[in-house]
């Protein structure tokens, strides 16, 4: 029970010494990686950038004793810190202070709710989160973050928004004031940053700008020119402290605190589990992450944090750097908390637009191009939901965006699983197999007694009368000479009460035009409904066969005809054999 809730006592006890190189550079590589990003996402969050750095710290510690994962690194990152923005932007604040409490809090309350269904073991939800929606609301909400830093990048004041048309239309309303030396080190940054990237990925290519954006500002005083700076960054760890808000305020952050917690856990454990393809030694449970990310974070809120994740870019860079346990977050928590403790006084100088350049090449890199073509091309109907979650996300909200999209994919399911695919049967020329005549419409033969056809759905009360439906429009096109309808029930997994109310009303009114229905291929759970519904002596036991061919031959006159003379030619040589034993005796 113990291993199970803290895999850390899993791995722990055989823990090679050949692990440790790769742990520590792993660590002190993620870790350096995370000061300038945490500083710069706690920007996006509407956070002074120090609070980017506590989110850096006790979430990793925990995630390493309860994550079932050995390379994810958790901490702060764009997706969330834009839903806190745009969460928090939209309640009335009194003013910074009651907004950080707020941040804080809601690092609580998400924890909550992940660490509660993480214990009902309902990571299962995470499922209703299709890649079309994700892809949809990523791109979107990545669009998003990066033209929220036009503000830091152009040096202009311009009016915070999570609707697209609001964000670029207040752009171009302070345009005119944009500080070019400010946007020349925006500029700058983002082109050192690509380039050091193609020259070598291992390279800590955010380090190396923020540094030479300090030296910089220091050095040319640019500061005195209208570049704005970070400032003063406190220093020391965050002391411990019960988050603490107006209570009655806890209703309007439950919206925010729910789509936070599974989007949180999607990012986790869609990370979690690519990883876990490369590596044999462990299995990502996801009950667990819910249960680990969930503590992670609220043990996290008592220390100043505000919603962490697991992070896409920072766990590919833990993973190539050969991270193998969790002793590597906690060395990258180390490298964090030193930083606060010794190095905070050297980000006075970090110019804004710095932090802006980081977060546009780290979200930009999300937008995903190549799936939605994919899509148009080879099913139009999931490209249209990718579409509709990522024009919802852009122009009407971040949190309306994913719970939309999730709320049309779901409609899509009702609305596929209302008119399923059914298929009319003939019977290959001289074989025993069965197939769809739409499909091959030379090799089938049909007849006309007999209408087959396959259902490949559950038979429930969204798709009853669809199946009736389609049944009736199948004989009316066949024509009065039909006897026989066998029902091909090798899909059908489910059938509830509307469905076998329907049922009995068709069997009745098939009775009554002289035609009977005979049940092929029903599988087992299917088979239990039959006989507990009392559907099995309404259709007749002996109408119920394991194969569509053995249903057939048992129906068809002209197959008893065959067999009733192949039994009389057998008899009569029989007695041909008695007559010649007679003659020679």
């Amino acid at each position: 029970m113990l291993k199970r809730y803290f895999p850390i006592l899993q791995w722990l006890p055989s823990y090679k010494k050949s692990y440790l190189s790769g742990d520590v550079g792993a660590g002190l590589t993620v870790g350096i990686m995370l000061i300038p990003q945490g500083m710069a996402y706690a920007m996006i969050a509407g956070l002074p950038p120090v609070f980017g750095l506590y989110a850096s710290l006790i979430p990793q510690i925990i995630y390493a004793i309860l994550g079932t994962s050995r390379q994810l690194a958790v901490g702060p990152v764009a997706m969330d810190s834009l839903l806190v923005a745009s969460g928090l932007g939209a309640l009335a604040l009194s003013g910074i202070d009651e907004y950080i409490a707020m941040a804080i809090f809601l690092a609580l309350f998400m924890g909550l709710i992940q660490l509660g269904l993480g214990l009902l073991r309902m990571g299962f939800l995470v499922n209703f989160l299709s890649k079309p929606v994700i892809s949809g609301f990523t791109s979107a909400a990545a669009i998003i973050i990066g033209l929220s830093q036009l503000k830091h990048l152009l040096g202009t004041p311009i009016q915070s928004s999570n609707q697209i048309h609001f964000l670029l239309k207040n752009a171009l309303a302070t345009i005119t004031d944009t500080n070019m030396i400010t946007l020349a080190i925006g500029v700058i940054a983002i082109v050192l940053i690509k380039s050091i990237k193609k020259i070598d990925s291992r390279i800590p290519a955010a380090l190396v700008v923020v540094v030479v954006g300090v030296l910089g500002i220091y050095f040319l005083g640019l500061n005195d020119l209208g570049v704005k700076i970070v400032g003063e960054v406190p220093s020391g760890l965050p002391m411990f402290q019960v988050p603490s808000i107006d209570y009655s305020r806890v209703s309007e952050l439950l919206p925010i605190a729910m789509t936070l917690a599974l989007i949180a856990f999607m990012e986790a454990i869609s990370v979690a589990k690519a990883i876990e393809e490369k590596h044999q030694g462990y299995q990502v449970d996801p009950n667990q992450e819910l249960i680990a990310l969930g503590t992670s974070n609220i043990l996290g809120s008592f220390f100043q944090s505000y919603p962490t994740t697991g992070g896409f870019s920072r766990t590919a860079v833990n993973d190539q750097a050969g991270a193998k346990t969790g002793i590597a977050p906690i060395v990258s928590a180390m490298v964090v908390g030193l930083t606060l403790m010794f190095l905070t006084p050297l980000f006075y100088y970090l110019p804004n637009a710095v932090l802006a350049a980081i977060i546009m090449v780290a979200v930009f890199g999300l937008i995903d191009i190549k799936y939605p073509i994919d899509l148009f091309k080879n099913r139009r109907d999931e490209f249209y939901l990718l579409l509709a979650t990522f024009l919802i996300t852009l122009t009407v909200g971040i949190k309306e965006g994913i719970l939309l999209g999730v709320l049309i994919s779901l409609l899509l399911l009702v609305y596929r699983t209302s008119r399923p695919h059914i298929a009319v049967l003939g019977r290959i020329r001289n074989t025993d197999y069965f197939k769809n005549i739409a499909r091959f419409p030379e090799d089938t033969e049909t007849f006309k007694e007999f209408l087959i056809i396959r259902f490949d759905a559950q038979l429930y009360f969204g798709n009853r009368e669809y199946f009736k439906n389609e049944l009736q429009n199948q004989l009316d096109k066949k024509g009065p000479e039909v006897k026989y309808v066998i029902l091909n029930a090798e899909a059908i997994n489910y059938i509830d009460s509307s469905a076998v109310h329907m049922l009995r009303q068709l069997i009745n009114e098939l009775k009554n035009k002289g035609i009977k229905l005979v049940v092929a291929g029903a599988i087992g759970p299917a088979r239990d409904i039959f006989y507990s519904s009392g559907l099995i002596n309404e259709i007749g036991k002996d109408n119920f066969f394991v194969k569509t061919n053995e249903a057939f031959e048992h129906c068809n006159p002209l197959s008893k005809k065959t067999e009733i003379e192949e039994m009389i030619s057998l008899q009569s040589k029989k007695d041909k054999a008695k007559l010649m034993k007679l003659k020679h005796s």
